[in-house]
């Protein structure tokens, strides 16, 4: 199924001949540079389990992104459930992860953006947070660029005290600012 369109981009339901291309992404030391570790091929197909999964129970997900012109997929964007420990959880979180050869297009800007109008217009999320690595300046620069506001600073609590990705900054997005943000960029 399809979700969401962008000019360039096609937010849609999972294939099973996206899981060797997202195991690449996945094992990508570049890609993964923000996040405690690569994952193996086991790993990666756990993870897909869980979209899957996220999608029966909750109807949105990490939608799976192809370029619309070559039919090429190229990571994910959307919506996760995020229920670890925090004050600020749970809560619904956006997310996205490109491959390497898209970076630097402004994909994630535009399928973040996109998702952004459709969780709040067909979903009915109130409230969107987003999160990352604080040494992760390029999904800061993405959170800035859709609209969301800096909350503040938190010890991610599934990340070890004394790695260097363990501080992470919060940012959020209502649907009033959301839409206010529509109405200045017209």
């Amino acid at each position: 199924m399809l979700y969401i369109e962008t000019s360039r981009l096609q937010l849609r339901d999972w294939e099973a001949e996206d899981l060797e291309p997202f195991s690449q992404l996945n094992a990508d030391e570049q890609v993964m540079r923000y996040f405690p570790k690569t994952l193996t091929s086991e790993e990666t197909n756990a993870f897909y389990q869980r979209i899957v999964t996220e999608f029966k129970e909750y109807g949105f997900g990490l939608y799976a992104v192809e370029v619309k012109e070559t039919k090429e997929f190229i990571g994910f964007i959307g919506f996760h459930r995020a229920t670890f420990e925090a004050d600020f959880t749970p809560c619904i979180e956006i997310g996205w992860r490109l491959k390497k050869e898209a970076w630097g297009k402004g994909y994630a800007t535009e399928g973040a953006s996109a998702c952004l109008q459709y969780g709040f217009d067909n979903l009915g999320f109130k409230d969107v947070y987003s999160f990352t690595a604080d040494v992760n300046n390029p999904s800061k620069n993405v959170m800035k660029k859709i609209g969301m506001e800096w909350i503040k600073m938190f010890r991610h609590p599934k990340v070890e005290k004394d790695s260097p990705l363990s501080e992470h900054v919060l940012f959020h997005i209502n649907k009033q600012r959301f839409a206010n943000g529509l109405r200045l960029n017209k």
